[in-house]
């Protein structure tokens, strides 16, 4: 298939990787060009070039108002779509983000899915990636050769915006997560504990979710990772699931506490920083 990927960033440069090398054509288009050279597959110089004749279209940007934007512009994205196009959208972005950019997609003849993920950038690469999909069935198993070259499991969760949903539904957790393995590590290592040795016995408990596998070296050599996923888009992720829980009436108690330590570290510096880098903020 011919596969038009949008944002090339940490997640949207790995799953161009496995595209290729599922034998998809691919054309990608980021706001920084240099960043999609490096790829080596074609690169256009706007979104609405990078889509035209696209079978189907992976859109992977970094927050609500970027995705707006490349869907919206003259030389958008909606503006270059082919007709039975099919557009993934795996940005974490609020339910009605997506829903709204529905109607753009439509009167060009293209489908709309959300299709965000659950899992790193070395999940991606071993194309072990948990999609949550919302919108037309027909329409996904269309692109199942697409997402198969990324993501080992594919929920079909019913309408559209269900998919995103469901992202900030398991970003609520991972989250939480995070903030909890992080305060947990800096106590055993306050009271005397290896850093290590505190982290192997975790990751062998009833806590040791793919997360806390994943990000093993993270927390325990923070100095030595690369950045996975900055504090700043925890912080964007955060509000955007305060905001859906205020408008479904949900009670989340522990989304408050974990949204003033995110910002608390962001005051501090640590805004670029991976999200493990709240352990570090906390050793201080």
């Amino acid at each position: 298939m011919t596969v038009a990927v949008v944002g090339t960033g940490r997640m949207g440069a790995a799953m161009v990787g496995r595209l290729t090398g599922a034998g998809h054509q691919v054309v990608a288009y980021n706001r920084s060009r240099a960043r999609a050279e490096k790829l080596g597959v074609a690169v256009a110089d706007t979104p609405r070039e990078a889509v035209a004749g696209a079978d189907a279209i992976v859109v992977s940007l970094a927050d609500d108002a970027a995705v707006g934007s490349v869907y919206r512009a003259a030389d958008g994205l909606a503006a270059g779509l082919s007709e039975g196009a099919v557009v993934l959208e795996t940005s974490t972005v609020h339910p009605d983000t997506v829903r709204a950019l529905a109607p753009l997609v439509t009167r060009r003849g293209a489908t709309l899915l959300d299709t965000p993920v659950s899992g790193s950038v070395s999940v991606v690469e071993r194309g072990e990636l948990t999609v949550m999909a919302g919108g037309d069935a027909a329409a996904l198993e269309r692109v199942r050769p697409v997402l198969d070259a990324f993501a080992a499991r594919v929920f079909h969760l019913g309408a559209l915006g269900n998919g995103a949903v469901m992202k900030l539904v398991v970003n609520s957790v991972v989250h939480a997560l995070n903030q909890a393995l992080s305060e947990a590590l800096v106590l055993a290592e306050k009271a005397g504990l290896p850093r290590e040795a505190a982290y192997e016995v975790l990751a062998a408990s009833a806590v040791a979710a793919p997360f806390v596998q994943y990000k093993r070296a993270a927390f325990e050599h923070p100095d030595d990772t690369p950045v996975a996923f900055m504090l700043d888009l925890v912080a964007k992720d955060l509000a955007l699931i305060d905001d859906l829980a205020g408008g479904v009436g949900a009670r989340m108690d522990q989304l408050a506490a974990n949204r003033a330590v995110v910002a608390a570290a962001i005051e501090a510096g640590y805004g670029t920083r991976d999200l493990s880098a709240i352990a570090e903020y906390l050793r201080r």
